[in-house]
């Protein structure tokens, strides 16, 4: 997957959709379900601190490696303003996989090995 420039595309918006989502369903409500003055509560506004910040730098990294790939030529302008609505949308990176990965599979053929002599 990382070999090809849309590959990494891929690969950094898997990460990048995976932290949004430790975000959104575990250290946010650790920081907005308890009572805010309970312990749970403090431990939840440093855990939002922490996984926001690096969800944070994860978006960026995102955001740098898909307009690599687009200045590449890896990308279509099209492919890369899908990738910039996902980055946005929760769950958005999981579902313009599939696009990025029929794109890639189109621009980068994978040759034939299969063993015919059987």
């Amino acid at each position: 997957m990382l070999e090809t420039p849309v590959g990494r595309v891929r690969a950094a918006g898997l990460v990048e959709g995976v932290s949004a989502l430790i975000l959104f369903f575990v250290a946010m409500p650790l920081k907005y379900v308890p009572p805010a003055d309970s312990p749970t509560a403090a431990l939840g506004k440093l855990a939002v601190f922490w996984v926001g910040a690096i969800h944070g730098a994860l978006f960026v990294a995102y955001a740098i490696i898909t307009f690599v790939a687009w200045g590449k030529g890896a990308l279509t302008a099209k492919l890369v303003g899908l990738a910039a609505l996902a980055s946005i949308v929760p769950f958005g990176p999981f579902f313009i996989d599939k696009k990025l990965k029929a794109h890639e599979e189109r621009a980068n053929p994978q040759p034939d090995t299969r063993d015919d002599r059987w």
